[in-house]
Parts: C-alpha cells; sequence; structure tokens
C-alpha cells in the first residue's frame, strides 16, 4: 500500500493574483478618469455684473428664478392687451415674486411697481428686508429680460435706464452662465 501525501494548496499565491489584477483594475480606471477629466472653467463676468449662480443668496437666486419665468407670462399679457400687466394684475394671477405669500416675505418682502423711464417700462421690486435679498430692477428686452439687483438698503429708483447710468446709481445686473458646473454635456 503506498500513501500518497497531498498537501493543501496554499493561499499566497492566489490571493498575490487577485491583489494584481485589484491592483491592474484601479490603475486602468483612474488613467481613464484623469484622461477624460475636463479642467474647470469659470467665464469671468464684468465688475457691475454678478453671477446668478455663484453671487446672489438663495433668496436673490429665487428671485431671479421667478422673474426669469415671470417674462415668459408678461410677454404673453402684452401680447394680448398691447400693454404690460401692472404688479398688482401678475400678483392677482399668482405669479411669483410679485404674489404676496409667504415665500415672497421670506425672500425681502418686495413691493413692486411698473416705472415709465423715458418712454421704457420696468418692474422696480423695492426690499423691505435689505439683509434677506437686495432690490430688483426687470427690464423687458426683447423676448429677454435684463435683470439688475442693487443690495444697498434703501436704493433709489433709477431715472435713466442706460447701462453707466445703472452701475453709477449702485445697480449691478445679474447674468446666468451655463458652463461645465452648471450642467454637463454628454457627447455620444
Amino acid at each position: 500500500m503506498t500513501t500518497q501525501v497531498i498537501r493543501p494548496a496554499g493561499a499566497g499565491h492566489e490571493t498575490l493574483y487577485v491583489l494584481a489584477l485589484c491592483l491592474a483594475i484601479l490603475l486602468l480606471a483612474s488613467s481613464v478618469v484623469v484622461w477624460r477629466a475636463e479642467p474647470e472653467q469659470h467665464a469671468a463676468v464684468s465688475g457691475h455684473q454678478l453671477d446668478a449662480r455663484r453671487d446672489l443668496n438663495a433668496a436673490e437666486q429665487g428671485i431671479h428664478a421667478d422673474l426669469s419665468v415671470a417674462v415668459d407670462e408678461i410677454h404673453l399679457y402684452r401680447e394680448e392687451e398691447q400693454r404690460l400687466p401692472s404688479p398688482q394684475e401678475l400678483a392677482e394671477d399668482s405669479f411669483p415674486p410679485f404674489v404676496d405669500n409667504a415665500s415672497a416675505a421670506n425672500r425681502g418682502q418686495h413691493r413692486w411697481q411698473l416705472l415709465d423711464l423715458a418712454g421704457e417700462e420696468v418692474y422696480l421690486g423695492l426690499s423691505q428686508a435689505h439683509d434677506v435679498a437686495g432690490s430688483f430692477l426687470l427690464r423687458l428686452e426683447g423676448p429677454q429680460a435684463d435683470i439688475w439687483i442693487n443690495r444697498d438698503a434703501h436704493p433709489t429708483p433709477p431715472t435713466d435706464l442706460q447701462q453707466q447710468a445703472l452701475i453709477a446709481a449702485g445697480w449691478r445686473q445679474v447674468v446666468v452662465q451655463f458652463d461645465a458646473g452648471v450642467t454637463r454635456q454628454h457627447r455620444h
């Protein structure tokens, strides 16, 4: 009778192979991430401008978003009625930020008015809580809106809507920039 001794297989070599495979996968994945990474790009804004995403606080961002949405409704109203709606009419139709509700109270309790300045009508929202949000000016230029903000405690309503006059009076234009930090582009 012959006795054959079979030694147990050692886990050392198998563990080494598994660790080597894991390391290879990590190195490959890291190289793909580094190769595909795009540098973060920030487009500079002018000195008289504020970036809506980076430079406005939460309350101001909400008002800015509400104004951007309300512009479409204001344009539709202008087409139908051949005039701009008053802030009171917009409030009656429950269009933020013109409506006086809890959201408006949390965002500075703005008092909105429609001004006629040298033949151009603009919406002016004076903040009642300057520590929460600044005052806003909405100009309608064609299909686009031109939104300005003034964070002074008691801004005076503008009398001249030229860019330099607004800047001199403490108003800053709010611009929206869409870059890689805001949206991701998927190339297929």
